[in-house]
Parts: C-alpha cells; structure tokens; sequence
C-alpha cells in the first residue's frame, strides 16, 4: 500500500473528520511505531503499528451512514466527562463506532448524521462546498421587517458578521413567532446568537435539513435510521455538484 497521510488514514478507518483526526494527533493521542506521532507524517498502514489511545487502529469498516432525531438535553459528543447524556446511548445498538457530522448544541433538536466515513464527513463540513442547513425556529417576540432583513443579510458577533442565510416567517405572534433560517456556515450557536443580537431569543431550535436530506416525520425523538441508498447517493450527487 502507498503510503498515506496519517490523519487520512485515521479519518478512513472511522476516527473523526479529517480535522478531529489532526487534533488527536496535536493532543499526543497517536503513537505511530511506538513514537508519539507528529501532523503530516505518512504511515504505511501495512508495515506500521499505530495506536490511538493505546489501542490499535484497525483496517477501514464498511462504510455506513444514518441519521438521529436528536431531542433536546443531549451533547453532540462521543464522549465527555461533564455532560449527563450524550447521542452516543441513543445509538448504542448501532453495530460499528460512528461519529456525528458537526453539531447540534445540547438545547437543540433534530436531524444529525452520523458515519464512519471521515472523508466524506470532512468534505460536508468544509467551507468551500457550504452544504445548506435548515432549520424551524421559535423565537422570542414578532421580528420586524429590520430584525428579519438583519438576519436576511448578516448579523455582527464577536467573531465578525455572518453571512447572507434565507430567513421566512412562517407564522408571526405577539409573544412567540416561527422562523425557517437556512444556513450555508457553521458557527458555535449560530442561530441562537443571531437572534438574540437582534432582539428575539431563540425558545426552540430543530434542523429539519442537511443538505439533501429531510428530517423525516415518522422518525421520532431519540430514534435512528440507515440512510437509504438514494440519500447517500443524493449527498455525494451534491458533493461533485459543487466540487
């Protein structure tokens, strides 16, 4: 076998996405050949021994995708010492590891993919294919027509200003309105920071999409389903389309 990057071979095999693999191996976490391992180097997974987190990493599992109705009070997360429940007991009769494919944050709903294949995680997470995220929005209050154009063309945080994401008001109420916003960025609570700047918390937050795929109305909180072979299709059709 030619020899390959590491962090490749690790996103292959069902570690991460390519940059979750680039932080196990910043973080010391990967020994290739007893040595801790450096970012970039090239292994040849035939002749050498590599280790993450003292166990070693296997050759690549079939490739599988699904997605989770993610409920409310659950991390995004395949491990962490400091929140109560994580999506990973959701999935716990999957038959192979899996990791989800970015984020919802721990108040938030709705669909999550998730899949042991980090090439294809790492291109939907990338910035340059900018794989459209929809979601149903409760907020706070009626937005006016300068709140929705605010959303409609960029909101200043912290980090500087969103981009241009599709807003429509679906229904408008004194004390409470839905929104559908789609994204085309991924930024750490996005919407909810958006909404707040422009004086409309969020009260409740579910993706309803992921790029091609549609949160499916017989799926129920806190359960999963296998991809059908045409939404695997569909995600890799968008994937060359904006190649």
């Amino acid at each position: 076998m030619e020899p390959i990057r590491l962090q490749k071979w690790l996103a292959r095999c069902g570690l991460g996405s390519r940059r979750a693999c680039e932080q196990l191996i910043e973080q010391g976490r990967v020994l290739v050949n007893g040595q801790t391992a450096t970012l970039g180097m090239k292994v040849d997974p035939e002749r050498d021994t590599i280790l993450v987190d003292g166990k070693p990493v296997r050759e690549p599992p079939k490739t599988v995708y699904l997605m989770l109705h993610k409920p409310r009070g659950f991390v995004t997360t395949r491990s962490d010492p400091h929140a109560k429940r994580t999506i990973m007991e959701l999935i716990a009769d999957v038959p192979v590891p899996v990791f989800p494919v970015g984020r919802l944050d721990a108040d938030s709903e709705g669909l999550l993919l998730l899949t042991n294949d980090g090439a294809l995680a790492n291109r939907l997470l990338h910035p340059r294919y900018k794989m459209p995220k929809i979601y149903r929005v409760w907020v706070k209050g009626m937005p006016s027509e300068a709140a929705l154009k605010a959303l409609r063309e960029g909101v200043m945080l912290e980090e500087g200003r969103t981009a241009p994401a599709k807003v429509r008001l679906l229904k408008a109420a004194p004390h409470e309105s839905l929104l559908e916003i789609t994204l085309r960025e991924g930024r750490k609570r996005q919407i909810r920071r958006m909404c707040q700047a422009v004086g409309h918390p969020v009260r409740r937050l579910v993706r309803i999409a992921f790029g091609p795929l549609r949160l499916p109305r017989d799926l129920p909180p806190g359960k999963w389903r296998w991809l059908t072979q045409e939404e695997i299709e569909a995600i890799k059709s968008t994937l060359r389309e904006q190649n």
